[in-house]
């Protein structure tokens, strides 16, 4: 991308490399594009008012690490070099700044996403980071690469004479239909791929449908605020059509926290996919307390085949402390209807809450197996910063580290008072093997293999939960200190 003199503001876009190292999502992690860059870069594109040249790079689709840049970018000019970050990601990210102050010294470094959003200060701490967009981006990076001053741009946070300003918030965009969808044509389409287990064809990309979350959960941080909005059904299915068309996609993976949120929206959408005549496949996330028979029977005709559903516990002092919201009642008729649709459910949970004891483990554990999912994915808790669990957990000095990297789903980052590491441990490995190793499971899994797909899918996931067993699970014993 050669330096020109005719105004094009010229930016570059990058995602950071995730490398997992234990736990089950080392065997079974999807790759999806960074869908935030995407739409900032969409939004740029159609409403900047002066020309705009923009590459993003993603570094996980990629396969780069931060040392692997300087010889991709080498020869390139850019004005303004954006990283987008979640907890897990953020030493590679500053890294990736690093990297770019050193190629582009008079590039201006922009952070946004989760972590950076949560942590400014500490992202600007960086000599070589200039500005943290907190939240929603589209408008601020937009006002931010137009030259408006940075004084004015809401959201946006930033250092001046030493000292960091954090300017007030900017108002959600009310209609997610006046957004363009996101910039697929900047991306590696064909080196994105879904989690193992959740997808029935390839190629398959995700779609957001939905941003905000109304939800109280302690383990939850939301980005988009606690203001639910929705894309029209008509707005959707475009999108779902034009990746169709465009990029032959076959599955669509729905990564809304609630997709059935506005259930008349969704049937809307799903009458619009059948009667187009669309062969597409797809899958979504739920709440227990957000679905029914008839929504689900409409979503199975329209080619839905998996929902996730997060029950997190079976106890239920702990879905109290943790503020799910559900009962297990619910749970149970949700998951049954969801069978009796002709749809898989898959349901999440997480061992190592507040107030978590062996006891109250192997109540979650027996209620799995009493639910009989397709597939059932167990977690280590873990309190991410910005949570209401993350507050509780520093201010009565139960983190056991404030290293970012150990904040991957698989390490006890959390010490507990009620149960000990080594029975969370046991715990965490046992349910993997108590689940998945059952005879009358392995039967019905092997006896679903249609195609050679099929079976390498079943065997990956043999694979990640052959390591979850068989390895020695070790909480993190690295300092609390500076997390970069």
């Amino acid at each position: 991308m050669p330096s020109d003199n005719d105004g094009t503001v010229r930016v570059l876009f990058i995602n950071p490399p995730w490398t997992l190292k234990g736990g089950v999502w080392r065997d079974v992690a999807a790759c999806m594009p960074s869908l935030g860059l995407g739409y900032v870069a969409s939004y740029l594109r159609k409403n900047s008012p002066i020309p705009v040249q923009i590459r993003i790079i993603d570094m996980i689709a990629e396969r780069i690490s931060p040392d692997g840049l300087p010889a991709i970018l080498r020869g390139e000019e850019y004005d303004f070099v954006g990283i987008t970050s979640t907890t897990v990601t953020i030493r590679a990210a500053i890294r990736c700044a690093k990297a770019a102050r050193a190629l582009f010294p008079h590039a201006r470094i922009v952070f946004g996403g989760v972590h950076p959003s949560i942590l400014p200060d500490e992202v600007l701490s960086h000599d070589f980071v200039d500005f943290v967009i907190r939240n929603e981006g589209e408008i601020p990076m937009l006002e931010l690469v137009s030259g408006r001053p940075a004084q004015e741009i809401r959201n946006l946070s930033y250092k001046k004479d030493g000292k960091v300003i954090h300017n007030p918030a900017q108002e959600l965009i009310k209609n997610l239909d006046d957004l363009p969808f996101p910039a697929y044509d900047l991306m590696p389409i064909r080196k994105y791929y879904p989690a193992v287990g959740s997808y029935k064809r390839l190629p398959a990309l995700s779609v957001i449908a939905t941003r905000g979350c109304p939800g109280q959960c302690t383990f939850c941080y939301k980005v988009f605020g606690r203001t639910l909005r929705s894309r029209s059904a008509k707005n959707i299915f475009d999108e779902v059509a034009f990746l169709h068309r465009e990029y032959g996609i076959r599955e669509i993976a729905f990564y809304d926290d609630t997709f059935t949120s506005f259930r008349d929206n969704v049937k809307e959408f799903c009458s619009l996919l059948m009667r187009s005549g669309l062969k597409i496949t797809w899958s979504c996330f739920s709440r227990v307390d957000c679905i029914d028979r008839e929504t689900l029977a409409l979503m199975k005709r329209a080619g839905c085949h998996q929902i996730l559903y997060g029950v997190e516990s079976a106890d239920k002092a702990i879905l109290q402390n943790i503020r799910k919201g559900i009962d297990l009642e619910r749970v149970r008729a949700a998951v049954r209807m969801t069978k009796e649709a002709g749809i898989s459910p898959r349901c999440s949970f997480m061992l190592g809450n507040p107030g978590e004891t062996r006891e109250t483990i192997e109540r979650t554990i027996q209620f799995a197996l009493e639910l009989d999912p397709d597939l059932a994915m167990f977690n280590i808790t873990v309190p991410f910063p910005g949570t209401k669990m993350f507050e509780w957990a520093k201010q009565n000095g139960l983190l056991l580290t404030e290293n970012w990297d150990d904040y991957d789903l698989s390490k006890q980052v959390m010490r507990l008072p009620t149960i000990s590491d080594q029975d969370l441990r046991e715990s965490y490995s046992s349910a993997y093997r108590r689940f998945f190793l059952r005879p009358k499971y392995m039967l019905r899994r092997l006896a679903g293999i249609r195609s050679v797909e099929d079976a390498v899918e079943l065997a990956n996931g043999a694979k990640a939960v052959a390591n979850v067993v068989k390895s020695r699970f070790v909480p993190s014993k690295k300092p609390l200190g500076s997390a970069i």
